[in-house]
C-alpha cells in the first residue's frame, strides 16, 4: 500500500493504524464515528477521528481518487469553497479501491439532516440560491462540476444564512473558462438532481407540505442567470453617473459575497465607458477579512457581517462614555475580551459543540433583540446569554464537531 498525503504529513499519523488493508465497509465500528448529519453517497463513507480532527474516508476507483484529489488541492488553494483534502490511500492489497480522505467540514450538514432537524432555519429557497451561488464561483474560475446536487454540498450555518461547499469532485473538469454551452449544461444537470432530491425528502415526509419539489427545482435555472448576469455583466455608462453607478454595482457584488478584483473602463465613441468588473471567484470575504483584522477572530462572512455591526456599537458606547476617539483595532480587542470571550466561556458544557462559537454569538445578538422588544428596553448581552442558553440552545440539535469526538476517536 502507498499512503499520498498533503504536508503537514504528520496530521495523518494516528491514521496509520487503521485497517486499510481491508474492504472500508468492513472497518469494524470501534475505529469508526458516527456522523449524523451525513449525507447520501453512492460509494462507501466512514467517518475516523486522530488528534481531535474527524476525517471522511471514501472508497473509490483509483483513477477518480487521483484526479478528486488533484482537483481539491487546488481548490483549497485558491480559497474556492469546497472541502480540505488529506491525501490518498493506494495500491491497497486484492485490488481494493483506493480510499480519499478528506477533513470534516466543522458544523457543516447534509441537505437531508437540514431538513430532518426539529429546529429548522433554513427554507428550501434559501438552500437553492445557497447552492447556485456555488455553482456560480466554480463556473467563475473555470470549473465544471458535472455532478452539481444537494448531496454531493454540504451546508454551515452562517449568521442565520448558509453557506456551501462542494464535496464530491470526481466529476470535475478544469478549463481556462466555460462556454454559455458548458454552464448551461452544469445547470440542467443540476436542475435534474436537485428535482430528485426534493421529490425524495418529500416521499420522506420531510419537505413542507406547501413546497413542490418539481417547481422548486425548477427555479434555478432563473436564479442561476440571474445571479450570473449580475456578477458578468457590462454596463455602459455616461460620464455623469460613472462614480456612483460604479460605486453601487461594486456595493451589490460586496453585498452578494463576491470580491472584486479589478474594474476596466473602457472608453466608448459617444463619450460614455463601458465598465467591466472582474470578480475574485475565492470564497467570500470582505467583511471576514475586516473583522479579522479587527479581532484575530476567523469567523464566516455573514457572521462576521453581524459581529461588525455589534463591534461597532460597542466601540461608539466606548466614545460616548470615555468622550474621546478609540481606535478600531482597540475596539476591537477590547470587544473580543469585554463581550465575545466572556458569553463563549459561559456556553453550558454540556451544550458545548451544537453550534459555532461565532454562530451562538450571533443567535444570542438575536434573542437579545426579541427579549428586549418584549422587555421594552435594552436587556443586555448578559442577560440575554442567560436566557438563550436556558431556552433556546437546548432545542438545537447536538452536531458533529471534533473537540466533542475527539474521544472516540484513534490516539
Amino acid at each position: 500500500m502507498r499512503f499520498l498525503f498533503r504536508p503537514p504529513a504528520d496530521e495523518a499519523a494516528g491514521l496509520l493504524a487503521l485497517p486499510w488493508g481491508e474492504p472500508l465497509e468492513e472497518w469494524p465500528d470501534d475505529q469508526l464515528l458516527e456522523v449524523p448529519q451525513r449525507g447520501i453517497s453512492r460509494h462507501v463513507v466512514r467517518f475516523a477521528a486522530s488528534d481531535s480532527t474527524v476525517y471522511a474516508l471514501k472508497e473509490i476507483d483509483e483513477r477518480l481518487a487521483r484526479h478528486e484529489y488533484a482537483m481539491l488541492t487546488d481548490f483549497e488553494a485558491e480559497g474556492l469553497p469546497t472541502v480540505s483534502v488529506l491525501g490518498i490511500c493506494v495500491d491497497r492489497p486484492n485490488d481494493l479501491p483506493a480510499i480519499l480522505v478528506t477533513r470534516f467540514l466543522e458544523y457543516s450538514m447534509s441537505y437531508r439532516y437540514l431538513f430532518s432537524m426539529r429546529r429548522v432555519d433554513h427554507t428550501s429557497e434559501q438552500l437553492i440560491d445557497t447552492l447556485v451561488e456555488l455553482l456560480v464561483r466554480l463556473h467563475l474560475a473555470g470549473i465544471f462540476w458535472g455532478d452539481c446536487s444537494l448531496s454531493n454540498t454540504l451546508f454551515r450555518p452562517d449568521a442565520g444564512s448558509i453557506a456551501a461547499y462542494l464535496v464530491d469532485a470526481e466529476t470535475v473538469e478544469r478549463h481556462p473558462s466555460l462556454s454559455p454551452g458548458q454552464r448551461r449544461y452544469d445547470v440542467e444537470l443540476a436542475t435534474e438532481r436537485v428535482a430528485a432530491e426534493l421529490m425524495d425528502l418529500e416521499i420522506g415526509g420531510l419537505l413542507p407540505d406547501d413546497i413542490d419539489p418539481i417547481e422548486m427545482a425548477t427555479v434555478l435555472p432563473q436564479r442561476y442567470e440571474a445571479l450570473w448576469d449580475e456578477v458578468t455583466r457590462e454596463e455602459v455608462l455616461r460620464p455623469e453617473e460613472q462614480r456612483y453607478r460604479i460605486a453601487d454595482r461594486l456595493q451589490r457584488l460586496n453585498e452578494l459575497g463576491f470580491a472584486v478584483e479589478e474594474v476596466e473602463l473602457v472608453s466608448c465613441p459617444d463619450g460614455g465607458v463601458k465598465l467591466k468588473v472582474h470578480t475574485r471567484v475565492a470564497e467570500s470575504g470582505q467583511h471576514r477579512r475586516e473583522f479579522f483584522r479587527l479581532t484575530g477572530l476567523e469567523v464566516g462572512e455573514q457572521q462576521a457581517r453581524r459581529l461588525l455591526n455589534d463591534l461597532r456599537s460597542f466601540r461608539a458606547w466606548l466614545e460616548q462614555r470615555d468622550g474621546r476617539m478609540v481606535p478600531d483595532t482597540v475596539a476591537g480587542h477590547r470587544w473580543v475580551a469585554e463581550v465575545y470571550q466572556p458569553v463563549v466561556e459561559a456556553i453550558p458544557r454540556d451544550l458545548a459543540g451544537r453550534l459555532a462559537p461565532p454562530e451562538i454569538f450571533h443567535e444570542i445578538l438575536e434573542h437579545r433583540w426579541f427579549l428586549s422588544e418584549q422587555a421594552g428596553r435594552d436587556v443586555g448581552t448578559t442577560a440575554a446569554a442567560r436566557s438563550y442558553f436556558a431556552t433556546v440552545l437546548p432545542q438545537t440539535p447536538k452536531e458533529m464537531t471534533t473537540p466533542s469526538v475527539a474521544a472516540g476517536g484513534l490516539t
